[in-house]
């Protein structure tokens, strides 16, 4: 998890990043991949008028509820019409094939014909009463995504070739991870005139509704049967009973059957009865499970560490992408940790994971599900690393002592984040709205127990019109003296960022044991998660202050950064504390159990009489500063405690004071997702091009 805002980067020699949008945490990303439409340089501007029946948003807009893979960067000359040179073309769900849309650097007869569709939105004329209400509430979906645009345009030949095989590798990743969801070839079923639910499919990965306003609502689905969310991940017939997680973990074979690289399926010719408990189940590795597509992925990362064959400024990228092919093959991902943990922001211009590693996709939260992010390093986070590298021994022990018995300070291993520029992100990576800024990984084995590796993703959410939306959605909550202190600028977001993230490797983190015991067998796992971020937040709150005691941080800016954490978890809080299917949201609930405590400790007072910022809304939120390090403490403490202790009890009775409906905070948070929903939520596509 994390933030991440945006530093200027150095940009290597072939390859140019264009940047579309403002950093802000969480989120999870849609992503979409494509190439960028460019015309040649004897190409002449249209007549404005022909293209200016569509505004700009709207047009993107459009252009998702149409299924079109089509993307208007920004009106560069503000003619209010589009041009060949202001046409990102997207991944995903077309056929790649730029020159249908443009030719000779003008638009050609099939975009005219296009442009002309997205002058309306898609007709439901005819529909009968159910199916009409259906499409309008998948509209009312996608309407709840503004389209994002992350673009990258790749100049050298090498690093075309290298980006091409990379590409083939993230969709074999969406493959993989559909199965693992349940979800593949579901949109088949798709009638080929539902645009909007096509769209919805893809964006989503999936059939089922994840915006607020709708992921709730029994008509919202892509699919007109509406079907039950089935993992593929375990046997559909012990998914009935909704406590089939649980039971699995009280089998004797649980260690087996919940490792995180398995499936589990029934034994063949084995009892099969739908029940958890007593049906005989067996762990099938991935790689035996998912045989076909693992080998066809495989073959393409050696196909790319084969593009940097003779490279010696790449060998530690090479090195990682062989490992990763292998374990494709063998399951060997702790080897390939190994070697992905030894390239670094120093040996390689890029940054890829790819893999198994978040457990969050999925009903038990125990199983490692299929992603890939590839980047390029930004060079800025070694300012940061060589500020905070000389006191990590100290933070950790800041931290043992506010965990207090029996945990301990350890040695430390763990390098500071890198700062990366997203070029693609697949399957779990990618999310519906919003994006993740910020990763720990992995969560098992060797490397992880030595410290692991985190990045800060910091070209997402840079453009103009996200943070436009920020500053309306701020102003709707917070009182005017504590909005005027408001600092949009990336590098406070930026900050969070880095000292959540290093939280996640310090004080009683995933490995830490209690009388032998993991967290996840301590707390269950929805709970383990949401307490290991709920930790790492609270931390990287403390350690603003901490960094001012300490001379390495200005209080001026350690005061933005702890309001920026405020207008955060608004975000968070404003998606609701738990999914369709009643699965808790980790960051929406750490983020209203610290908004909670901070509300009831006088940091976050409510002026019920007052008015927004915007002078419209009335009652508002302040931020006390005075009282917020005694506040942090008091939390930290809690927290770091429960995790320590290995106390359950007292982890539900926090969750439940301040996550719980029916109380004067529930109130409150729901006025944060009345106001802070008004403004749709990113919905990242990804363009790259070659020239």
């Amino acid at each position: 998890m994390a933030t991440g805002p945006h530093y200027t980067a150095r940009k290597p020699s072939g390859i140019r990043l264009l940047i579309l949008e403002k950093c802000v945490r969480h989120l999870t990303l849609t992503i979409v991949l494509g190439l960028l439409a460019l015309p040649t340089s004897h190409a002449q501007s249209p007549t404005p008028g022909r293209y200016a029946a569509i505004e700009r948003l709207e047009f993107n807009r459009r252009a998702v509820e149409w299924a079109e893979p089509l993307f208007w960067i920004s009106d560069a000359n503000r003619n209010g019409a589009i041009e060949p040179t202001e046409l990102a073309m997207l991944w995903g769900l077309g056929d790649g094939d730029h020159t249908r849309f443009v030719r000779d650097g003008a638009f050609t007869p099939h975009f005219d014909a296009v442009y002309e569709k997205l002058r309306q939105r898609p007709s439901l004329a005819g529909l009968g009463a159910d199916e009409r209400l259906r499409r309008e509430v998948v509209l009312d979906e996608l309407a709840q995504g503004r389209p994002t645009l992350v673009q990258t345009i790749v100049l050298d030949p090498r690093d075309q070739r290298l980006a091409a095989h990379l590409e083939k590798v993230a969709r074999l990743i969406e493959r993989l991870y559909a199965r693992q969801t349940g979800a593949l070839g579901l949109d088949e079923r798709i009638p080929a005139d539902d645009t909007a639910s096509r769209a919805l499919f893809f964006r989503n990965q999936g059939p089922f509704c994840e915006a607020p306003r709708t992921e709730t609502n029994p008509a919202c689905s892509a699919l007109a049967d509406k079907p039950q969310k089935i993992s593929g991940i375990y046997p559909a017939s012990i998914q009935a009973d909704p406590k089939f997680c649980e039971v699995l973990e009280t089998r004797p074979d649980a260690e087996v059957l919940m490792n995180p690289f398995v499936v589990v399926r029934h034994k063949a010719d084995g009892r099969a009865a739908g029940k958890a408990a007593t049906d005989e189940l067996v762990a099938v590795p991935y790689e035996v499970a998912f045989d076909d597509d693992m080998q066809a992925a495989s073959k393409e990362l050696l196909a790319a560490a084969r593009v940097l064959d003779g490279d010696p400024s790449e060998a530690a990228f090479k090195t990682y992408l062989e490992a990763a092919a292998k374990a494709f093959l063998d399951g060997s991902w702790f080897k390939a940790d190994a070697a992905w943990k030894a390239m670094t922001a120093t040996n390689s211009k890029w940054y890829l994971r790819v893999g198994p590693d978040e457990v969050y996709f999925e009903p038990c939260s125990r199983k490692a599900g299929f992603h890939m992010t590839f980047a390029r390093i930004n060079q800025e986070s070694l300012v940061w690393q060589k500020k905070l590298d000389p006191v990590k021994a100290d933070m950790e022990a800041a931290l043992a002592r506010l965990a207090g018995p029996p945990y301990r300070a350890r040695n430390v291993g763990f390098e500071l984040p890198d700062f990366i520029d997203i070029v693609i992100n697949a399957g779990d990576s990618r999310s519906a709205l919003g994006a993740t800024v910020g990763q720990s990984l992995p969560n098992w084995g060797p490397v992880a127990e030595s410290g692991g590796r985190t990045v800060a993703m910091t070209n997402l959410y840079t453009d103009p019109d996200s943070e436009a939306a920020l500053l309306e959605q701020a102003a709707s909550l917070l009182c005017k003296a504590t909005m005027d202190r408001f600092d949009p600028a990336p590098r406070h977001l930026t900050l969070s960022t880095v000292l959540h993230e290093a939280s996640h490797n310090l004080g009683p983190a995933h490995e830490y044991r209690v009388d032998g015991k993991t967290d996840d067998q301590v707390f269950g796992g929805p709970l383990a998660t949401t307490l290991e971020e709920l930790k790492s937040q609270t931390a990287g709150l403390y350690f603003a202050d901490w960094l001012v005691e300490r001379g390495l941080l200005e209080a001026a800016d350690a005061e933005r950064t702890h309001i920026r954490d405020v207008i955060w978890a608004f975000g968070h809080i404003a998606q609701g504390m738990v999914t369709a299917d009643g699965k808790p949201k980790p960051y929406s609930q750490l983020a209203a159990i610290q908004m909670g405590f901070f509300n009831a400790s006088g940091v976050l007072p409510w002026k019920p009489d007052q008015k927004a910022a915007n002078g419209t809304d009335v009652g508002c939120f302040d931020v006390d500063i005075a009282k917020w390090k005694p506040a942090q403490y008091e939390l930290a403490r809690i927290v770091l405690g429960i995790k320590a202790r290995g106390d359950r009890a007292l982890a539900e009775k926090t969750r439940d004071e301040w996550v719980s409906d029916g109380t004067a905070w529930a109130a409150r948070r729901a006025e944060i997702q009345q106001r802070w929903l008004r403004a749709p939520k990113a919905s990242f596509v990804y363009s790259i091009a070659a020239q």
